[in-house]
């Protein structure tokens, strides 16, 4: 794809967040399409982000789960941008009229206390190198109307992030056990689900490997103090005004989150 093709949709889906409308999957109007042509497409919207006052805070890693890669036809995560006009903290409101189609997922995140640059890297490093983990949200949204994605249109937009939220509560990974730790989705006081790290690329740990050896692959390093949310351990949480939210991981407590107001779609 060419440059002003990347640059066109790039601003499409940057438009699209500043007036929180929807546009037409990219895959429909682009067949030929591909991965490489949407991270470039990705990172033509978050530089307009950029541009526009917000700075790069972590990165977040999606479709880790064996069933969305197979729905989406793909065999490795994908991964986006986190900005800091993303971030919520535990016992935030999140305002639903800032989003379009949001759905909440559950998820371990990490917080990093030492670069890392791959390739090269193993999960011990990944381990190693961070600070502290927490449960937290991600609320995903789509730019993309009716959430119709394929792998090229989820990446183009910036790996469909909305806002995320960090609990309270840090654990020591060298402590806590984040493969078998258990996590408990409740939403509005009644059990939606439950996951464990192994389901995430085997460990949350491995699907962070994972990214720093692409992105080091790239010249991209993980700066000390970036937040990396490593993939969804529940099932997706579709939310409405008044909705109240908790995920609790075994051994290292719970995140909080609720919802007011109306979302655009």
């Amino acid at each position: 794809m060419d440059t002003k093709k990347i640059e066109q949709y790039g601003d499409e889906l940057y438009m699209a967040f500043l007036r929180q409308t929807t546009v037409p999957p990219l895959l429909e109007r682009e067949p030929d399409i591909t991965i490489e042509d949407a991270y470039k497409i990705q990172k033509r919207m978050v530089d307009r982000r950029v541009a526009a006052g917000e700075k790069i805070v972590g990165k977040k890693i999606g479709v880790t789960s064996k069933a969305v890669q197979d729905f989406l036809g793909v065999f490795q995560p994908d991964f986006g941008q986190l900005t800091s006009g993303m971030i919520y903290q535990e016992g935030d409101t999140i305002d639903l009229g800032n989003l379009i189609q949001p759905k909440a997922e559950a998820e371990l995140a990490f917080v990093l206390k030492e670069d890392l640059k791959g390739p090269g890297i193993t999960a011990m490093d990944v381990i190693r190198a961070t600070d502290y983990v927490v449960p937290c949200f991600e609320i995903v949204d789509s730019r993309i109307k009716d959430w119709n994605i394929k792998i090229q249109d989820t990446v183009a937009d910036n790996a469909s992030c909305g806002v995320y939220v960090l609990g309270k509560t840090r654990g020591d990974p060298r402590v806590l056990d984040i493969t078998m730790a258990g996590m408990v989705l409740e939403k509005n006081g009644e059990l939606f689900s439950t996951g464990v790290g192994a389901a995430v690329q085997g460990s949350p740990a491995n699907a962070v490997a994972w990214l720093a050896n692409t992105l080091g692959a790239l010249g991209i390093p993980f700066k000390a103090g970036e937040v990396i949310l490593s993939g969804s351990q529940s099932a997706l949480v579709p939310v409405v005004d008044g909705d109240e939210l908790v995920c609790t991981v075994g051994g290292l407590g719970s995140c909080h989150v609720k919802f007011a107001g109306r979302s655009a779609a």
